[in-house]
């Protein structure tokens, strides 16, 4: 921390042989990466809310914060990309469907075979979308994370960036992930200190939050603890769990194949919901969109998915009820197209 120059008033009692008096916690300066969590107002009031809403030990919850450290990394790596940025999709494609994890999603399929075949039967989730999942967050558990989450999760909560367009919105998402993870660790043994995971304070294997992990998580092997780093069976029962509750519709394609009709195109209209699904079939046609076979007799409602190419044609895709569902786990239709393809590229290399 930072050493204050003395003020008259307090060299004077120095040289008298006093001891300088101390401001109150309220009144002193809070210097972001320099004012520990300890002595800010705002993280002890943050801390001491919490052990009254939980009911938790208060000086533990106040000594577990003030023991977090400021990451500097972190808040800029929060801050999206400027207004205007070109996205692409085939780049994008490329950082996570490539050799080396369609090879490790195979072993991570094999190894797991009856586990997954029991999710999808429990669940309704197809091994390859779970499949999928696990191998774009983490390589199969390969990358994980180094962040210490509480360091990670104190740093979003009270040192958010402002330049967020949305800084108020996030700052309170990762407040309440905050909460949701010491109220998790505080009915544990281990040392809230320890678990390490995502800049955002994701952990495991599928990268849960905190509330995601309070909320969704299970013991899929029933060895009475929820294990997300070391037990794949957790880890693929969990990720089943989520997506049952978001809604996943069994038996659903996430995607169908869409082309155009130029003389009836209304791309305006078709794109307005974004990713969410709004048109029936009949609609979706009607707007100037071509379907065909199992894509006509949908059943319920589709919505059309733009994935940009740079300065090339963008990649269209018709989306279901279960496209939007996959991007509830991360809120872009350009991670769920990654999701979908890295688990259909590792099925096929299954079969191979």
């Amino acid at each position: 921390m930072r050493r204050l120059l003395p003020t008259a008033f307090s060299l004077a009692l120095v040289l008298l042989g006093a001891a300088p008096l101390s401001l109150p916690a309220s009144a002193q300066k809070v210097v972001r990466g320099e004012t520990p969590y300890a002595a800010r107002p705002d993280a002890m009031q943050f801390a001491d809310d919490v052990a009254a809403r939980r009911n938790l030990d208060r000086a533990w919850v106040r000594t577990t914060i003030g023991n977090a450290r400021f990451l500097p990394n972190v808040p800029r790596l929060m801050v999206p990309a400027p207004r205007g940025t070109a996205k692409n999709w085939r780049v994008y494609r490329s950082r996570f469907i490539d050799p080396v994890r369609i090879a490790a999603g195979v072993r991570f399929w094999r190894a797991n075979e009856a586990t997954l075949a029991r999710a999808e039967a429990e669940y309704g989730v197809p091994a390859e979308i779970i499949v999928g999942i696990v191998g774009v967050e983490t390589i199969y558990g390969r990358n994980m994370g180094n962040f210490r989450v509480i360091d990670a999760l104190a740093t979003l909560a009270f040192d958010f960036p402002q330049a967020h367009p949305r800084a108020a919105e996030r700052q309170a998402f990762f407040r309440g992930e905050l909460e949701s993870f010491l109220s998790t660790e505080s009915r544990t043994a281990e040392d809230p200190m320890v678990p390490v995971g995502s800049y955002a304070g994701a952990m495991g294997m599928p990268q849960f939050m905190p509330s995601s992990i309070a909320k969704y998580a299970i013991d899929f092997d029933g060895d009475g603890r929820i294990d997300l780093v070391n037990n794949p069976a957790d880890v693929i029962g969990s990720v089943a769990s989520y997506f049952k509750a978001f809604g996943w519709q069994p038996g659903m394609p996430p995607i169908y194949p869409v082309s155009f009709d130029p003389a009836r195109l209304k791309k305006d209209v078709l794109l307005a919901p974004d990713i969410l699904p709004t048109f029936s079939a009949d609609a979706f046609v009607a707007g100037g969109a071509v379907l065909e076979g199992e894509a006509l007799r949908h059943k319920g409602l589709l919505a059309l998915i733009e994935l940009q190419n740079g300065d090339d044609a963008p990649t269209y895709v018709a989306g279901t009820k279960n496209f939007y569902v996959i991007t509830r786990y991360n809120w872009s239709s350009y991670y769920a197209m990654s999701v979908i393809e890295l688990g259909r590229e590792v099925h096929a290399a299954m079969e191979n």
